[in-house]
């Protein structure tokens, strides 16, 4: 099976942390569940991980006032890692007053720790919902990036 550990995060989402249901309490009958999904053991392993890293940056995300008309600069890895097209996501979504800038951090911390080359403009949008979904107060913002995910619409006006 060619899935990846954001495809565990997705199936997680889709399933439990959307809030239609809850997820199996003891960790083993999650992990059991997930690999008879068709998740391997490590993409299981790294996307419980990276769970458990967002929420322990919430608690400790404390970001510097934005400043009107800063502008993110990338660094060269996360220009590796994020391809023009999904800077321009975030730009986007940001203008869009989707994302304010410290959960754009959050998404890129969150992007940059997926073990993969690159990250896809669709698993962007996915690192977005998942880290909106876990930011209080940021309710508005999650519903309209569910919205945009599951809609067939573009994500960026051309």
């Amino acid at each position: 099976m060619n899935e990846s550990m954001v495809d565990v995060l997705i199936y997680l989402y889709e399933n439990y942390l959307d809030g239609h249901s809850r997820p199996p309490v003891d960790q083993d009958e999650l992990e059991t569940e997930l690999s008879r999904a068709g998740f391997s053991h490590s993409e299981i392993a790294q996307a419980l991980t990276w769970l458990d890293e967002l929420a322990s940056r919430m608690d400790t995300a404390a970001y510097p006032p934005h400043t009107a008309g800063a502008m993110r600069v990338y660094s060269p890895g996360e220009c590796a890692k994020l391809d023009i097209e999904a800077r321009g996501l975030l730009l986007f979504l940001e203008q869009s007053a989707i994302l304010d800038p410290p959960s754009r951090e959050l998404v890129i911390d969150r992007a940059m720790a997926i073990q993969q080359t690159a990250v896809t403009v669709e698993e962007l949008k996915w690192v977005v919902l998942l880290v909106l979904m876990s930011r209080p107060g940021r309710e508005t913002a999650h519903n309209q990036m569910e919205e945009l995910i599951y809609s067939d619409a573009p994500a960026q006006v051309h």
